[in-house]
């Protein structure tokens, strides 16, 4: 707009056709730009999908669809992002709140709407879908509320930067805690958890007895050998597993001198920008250490409780349970304390050891061993963090 307005005067000034030439081919360009320019983002769809496990600091593969619905004119150099919310409520609200009026608190505390390029489509032929798989790292657990999607241009001459906003349907993306290698003092442990035998019948494979065959034996089970020898029906009967658990305590109480202090100010600037504001470094490597033991018992598919804080979580086990604990883990909050007290939590964990008496139980917490009582300590391994 500069540029014609300097051309503009010259012209005029001078009285110079070539000025009023090439101001006229400015003029033209632009308005050609700015319809051009919003024909280009007309009749365009959007679509996203994304795998069903995403973890921090880890490549995510994001496949993004483009759609033209336009029977007559391609589109071109088109930018896709994604808006959404990395929490319901800000950071910042009760501190809000406590320093200024109900309605301004308010209006401030609102979380800030956070963009995520997904990609750069050059060219969408009329009638067509293009589809692009773009990488896509998310560097902290948490989740991503989205709510719509924009698409933006710059063509054709770059003057003008068109921008249309697509309605999408609230999903809610889970980030969970990275998962990190574990100490060789945790992995050689010898918990042998899925391989006690108990000493009754069940439906495992260790041999038990052997005894004479009963109507509702199943034949299956019938020791064609020593049928034979006694000449009449032996029956197999086998030992039943005594399968371990695993019950993960994380305790989120964190000292207060564990975390980098940040004023109000400095706190809603980084939320406002969209950065991530991590309250303790210290926490986070807890939040690792207890994802990457639950990822670590699941593989040997045992049974196990995550219990964070005062919420006591169910025994489970497989994939999907893993995914649920993983998920409480990814919104984990830490709990500053001035000085956290061993007898707090005391209580909490004979109640457990009490609960399930065959269980193994990890401690993940910032108190060291001589803040805790005997019993804990014997009955549960600590891991400091």
């Amino acid at each position: 707009l500069g540029l014609i307005v300097i051309v503009g005067f010259s012209a005029w000034n001078t009285g110079n056709n070539l000025l009023f030439l090439v101001l006229s081919f400015l003029t033209a360009s632009m308005i050609v730009g700015f319809f051009a320019g919003g024909l280009c983002l007309k009749k365009l769809d959007v679509k996203m999908r994304f795998p069903e496990t995403i973890f921090a600091g880890e490549e995510t593969s994001i496949l993004v669809s483009l759609h033209n619905r336009k029977k007559l004119f391609p589109s071109y150099s088109v930018i896709a992002e994604v808006r959404g919310k990395e929490r319901e409520r800000s950071l910042v609200a009760e501190d809000l709140k406590k320093i200024l009026p109900a309605r301004l608190a308010e209006r401030l505390a609102r979380p800030p709407i956070v963009r995520r390029t997904l990609d750069y489509f050059v060219h969408i032929p009329r009638n067509h879908t293009a589809d692009s798989k773009t990488g896509h790292i998310f560097p902290n657990r948490g989740r991503f509320l989205i709510k719509d999607f924009e698409l933006s241009t710059r063509f054709p001459f770059g003057f003008f930067r068109h921008r249309r906003r697509l309605p999408a349907r609230e999903t809610e993306l889970i980030v969970f805690p990275k998962l990190e290698p574990l100490d060789h003092e945790i992995e050689n442990l010898p918990l042998e958890v899925g391989k006690l035998v108990a000493n009754k019948r069940g439906s495992g494979q260790d041999l038990l007895a052997m005894r004479d065959y009963q109507p509702n034996d199943d034949l299956r089970r019938v020791d064609w050998k020593a049928t034979a020898r006694t000449r009449h029906l032996i029956v197999r009967e086998f030992s039943a597993e005594d399968d371990k658990k695993i019950t993960v305590f994380f305790d989120t109480r964190v000292p207060e001198n564990a975390g980098k202090t940040f004023t109000l100010r400095e706190r809603l600037e980084a939320e406002q920008s969209g950065e991530s504001v991590i309250a303790s470094e210290k926490f986070e490597h807890g939040v690792r250490q207890a994802a990457s033991l639950i990822a670590h018992f699941n593989e040997e598919q045992a049974e196990i409780r995550l219990v964070i804080g005062p919420e006591k979580g169910e025994f489970g086990i497989g994939s999907r349970h893993l995914h649920e604990c993983l998920k409480r883990l990814a919104l984990a909050q830490p709990e500053f304390r001035e000085k956290p007290d061993g007898a707090e939590i005391g209580e909490m964990l004979c109640e457990l050891f009490e609960e399930t008496d065959n269980s193994h139980n990890f401690l993940i917490s910032t108190l060291e061993e001589n803040d805790l009582s005997q019993e804990i300590t014997q009955n549960s391994f600590l891991i400091h963090f």
